[in-house]
């Protein structure tokens, strides 16, 4: 390291050639890669999750935060799809908000999508040991403890993600159209075997005041926001697989919408199917609704089949939502923001320390939850709330970091213009501001607010006493700190200093 510079109450390294040699990332992906990597880090959302809101608002409440989410997530990919073709950087939302408000803002969106992406990982973990267990005690007696696959499940999708970014493109195209298949299926029996019922969305008694459609009135909609964001969380991850697209500037937005419009359409069918098999009462209390809903409606013998097909959409989410905390933590840490030596990439050039260290930290959180009582029965609600939680904090200073860019670098490139402008990301911010504030109104989401107050009380502490004094003018930091004149690491020459007034 060399050539230290002082900019923005932080202090920069220059990194030798030797430093970016050891954090090398290698291009693989085209369009349908970056499709199915979006793809399959969000599917299993459309397995388990969403629906641990049907009874809370019922159908029609529940539709209505679906519409409303939707609404969210288009307006804000488009906004997303504009900045990371302006920035062709792994560092994504730390990258955006970095540009926009300097290294403090760069260092707290950053961190709410670790917590995003490491809280997932384990949640997407906790609900594949589920099914995993389903598989083997219906193919061959076998019954393991919950955080034995816990560990089996980390350690395998590690393997997996250390082969190499090209094996991992390709796995997620193959198992994303597997599991899209297995949806499609699930909603033909539905209507094949007669299982269908309208009765069934309308279940949930109407408390006073209330109606079959909203049973328990207009307020639980804002409550149940996060279950209906969990049929798209994570497809907002496309921008970390920057520096591996072979034209990320193109294919990141187009891929990315594609992504978002496949899993809208798997989200009606599944959300609507699902429910008037299980019906909202009995589908807000399940661990599994995919699986209970094939259980009534095909024989009990197919049991063990049903599982594994339900486990396809689940591992394909463990090796997208693993793909991008993998990358997250490797951007911040290669910025010097986390501690430097999680950047490592090995012979494959993936980051397997950052892999590691992400498996580990979510391993724990699941263990400390199941501890409290936290991941039990419907319970298991509370770990998808950190992870939302944490996405919506990341999805507000990205909403304001884009209304920032478009007044502070207009002259920057943009090779891809969002179509909805300001207007959509003030839109997308104004939602995820109002499913922040709803977390603050509702008690049983208190714990998720207290475990991320933790993480960032810390954070901040370690940011602002040793981390922003050892930063490394890594691409995201020179984009930033040129006003936008650096924006390609493979087409500018960085010279490593921090221009004048820069």
């Amino acid at each position: 390291m060399s050539s230290t510079a002082r900019k923005q109450t932080a202090t920069y390294s220059a990194a030798d050639a030797e430093y970016f040699e050891k954090r090398r990332l290698k291009r693989s992906a085209g369009f349908w890669g970056i499709w199915g990597i979006g793809v399959a880090a969000v599917i299993s959302g459309e397995f388990s999750g969403w629906n641990f809101g049907t009874e809370t608002a019922g159908f029609g409440g529940m539709a209505i935060a679906t519409a409303i989410v939707i609404v969210m997530y288009f307006t804000m990919l488009f906004s997303i799809g504009e900045m990371s073709a302006a920035m062709p950087h792994t560092g994504g939302a730390y990258s955006f908000a970095r540009a926009a408000l300097g290294p403090w803002g760069g260092f707290v969106t950053g961190l709410a999508e670790s917590v995003e992406y490491v809280v997932t990982t384990a949640v997407v973990v906790y609900f594949s040991a589920t099914y995993a267990n389903g598989v083997t005690q219906a193919f061959f007696g076998v019954s393991l403890p919950t955080p034995v696959w816990w560990i089996v499940l980390y350690a395998v999708f590690f393997g997996f993600n250390s082969l190499g970014a090209a094996i991992g493109f390709r796995f997620a195209v193959v198992v994303s159209v597997l599991s899209i298949a297995i949806l499609a299926v699930f909603v033909v029996v539905t209507f094949a075997t007669g299982s269908f019922s309208v009765d069934r969305l309308f279940d949930v008694p109407p408390a006073a005041g209330g109606s079959v459609f909203l049973p328990n009135g207009v307020l639980p909609i804002l409550f149940v926001l996060p279950f209906a964001m969990w049929f798209f969380l994570g497809i907002e991850e496309l921008p970390l697989a920057a520096e591996e697209a072979h034209d990320p500037s193109r294919d990141i937005p187009r891929a990315g919408i594609a992504a978002l419009l496949t899993l809208l359409v798997c989200a009606v069918f599944v959300f609507i199917t699902n429910t008037a098999v299980l019906g909202a009462v009995k589908t807000q209390a399940s661990g599994q609704p995919l699986l209970d809903g094939f259980d009534a409606m095909v024989p009990k013998q197919l049991a063990g089949v049903l599982a594994l097909f339900a486990l396809v959409g689940l591992l394909a989410s463990l090796q997208g939502i693993m793909y991008a905390y993998g990358r997250n933590l490797y951007s911040l840490s290669r910025a010097g923001y986390y501690p430097r030596f999680l950047s490592l990439t090995g012979r494959r050039q993936t980051p397997w320390v950052a892999l590691i260290v992400g498996a580990v930290i979510g391993f724990l959180c699941l263990v400390l939850v199941d501890a409290t009582g936290g991941s039990s029965g419907t319970g298991g609600g509370i770990v998808i709330n950190i992870a939302v939680w944490g996405a919506v904090v990341a999805y507000i200073m990205q909403m304001v970091s884009f209304i920032v860019l478009r007044r502070k670098y207009p002259d920057a490139v943009r090779p891809y213009r969002s179509p909805t402008g300001v207007p959509g990301a003030v839109i997308a911010g104004v939602i995820a501001l109002a499913i922040f504030v709803g977390f603050l109104l509702n008690p049983p989401f208190l714990p998720a607010i207290a475990a991320i107050a933790v993480v960032y009380v810390i954070g901040l502490i370690v940011f602002a006493v040793h981390g922003r004094h050892h930063l490394v003018l890594a691409p995201e930091e020179e984009y930033a700190i040129t006003g936008g004149l650096h924006r390609d690491p493979e087409v500018e020459t960085y010279d490593g200093t921090v221009p004048a007034g820069g």
